[in-house]
């Protein structure tokens, strides 16, 4: 296969080239040589590197900015994935687009499935629901929700996101703030790499799945397991959604259920090994 992965210098793009470039030819594109956002760029820059496959993981991340700024929301979480979506019809290629648990309004008492009501409660959580419906108009379309992302690809830049936070808090011997109201189902961008290889390598339908670590936890327990893996103190600041100013309303519930990506043969492991072998992977380059 000819790959083509849009985002590919972000902490999930980079997993995805690591991984695929592994056992096929894989093209990198990052935002600087591409800009999602403008359809043309897109449809010439496809045309030229003729893929089998387009990977996006490009996003607009900016949970709180995208309130103020949501034409910019739009045009990298909704009418980007269109114009890839319209440059993989063109092609006849298969398009994979990754979504987030945002999508939902937080307030299930059990992990979601892929048959879920959506009910977006910000304007990045609705962006990204748009890009899911325009990802539908590939001619074949995988699309995979990820959700409180951590880890990173051999060699790629430092990890971001709330995991690294906390890490790094714990490693210089800090108390990081930990919300103990918000229920997630991490993932290690390693393995929602792995799956996503051995989704367009197989027979799998198209469509969309979680792609999440099996279980879920809250914030403070994950802070717990980072801290017991990491062999330092587990002193943490437990607060609360409601006591933390934030301009966009984050879901409360948000985990996530993987049996539909289970019922293909993609096993995800465990939240806890996940972040085992990140700690790891870190502990080897020290």
């Amino acid at each position: 296969m000819r790959i083509a992965v849009v985002g590919a210098r972000g902490q999930l793009g980079a997993a995805v080239v690591d991984e695929c470039a592994q056992a096929h030819e894989t093209i990198a594109f990052g935002h600087a040589d591409l800009d999602v956002a403008n359809d043309a760029a897109v449809a010439a820059a496809m045309a030229r590197a003729k893929p089998d496959v387009i990977v996006n993981a490009a996003a607009y991340t900016n949970v709180d900015g995208a309130e103020d700024h949501p034409v910019d929301a739009l045009n990298g979480n909704a009418f980007g994935v269109r114009a890839l979506a319209r440059a993989a019809e063109a092609r006849g290629a298969t398009l994979v687009h990754y979504s987030t648990d945002f999508v939902f309004d937080g307030r299930a008492s059990a992990p979601y499935t892929e048959s879920d009501r959506p009910g977006p409660q910000s304007v990045y959580a609705a962006s990204k629901l748009l890009g899911e419906w325009f990802a539908t108009d590939a001619p074949r379309a995988y699309i995979l929700r990820v959700e409180s992302l951590f880890g990173r690809a051999p060699g790629a830049a430092p990890a971001k996101g709330s995991v690294a936070v906390i890490l790094n808090t714990l490693r210089a011997g800090g108390s990081p703030k930990v919300f103990v109201d918000r229920t997630i189902s991490p993932t290690y961008v390693i393995d929602a790499a792995r799956a996503t290889r051995r989704l367009l390598e197989s027979d799998a339908p198209a469509g969309l799945y979680h792609c999440v670590n099996s279980g879920h936890c809250t914030w403070l327990e994950l802070a717990e397991e980072l801290a017991r893996q990491l062999g330092v103190e587990p002193r943490f600041v437990p607060v609360r959604v409601a006591d933390v100013p934030l301009r966009a309303t984050r879901p409360r519930y948000c985990a996530l259920s993987n049996e539909r990506l289970r019922s293909v043969g993609i096993e995800m492991p465990e939240w806890q090994d996940a972040l085992g072998r990140y700690v790891q992977s870190l502990k080897s380059e020290v």
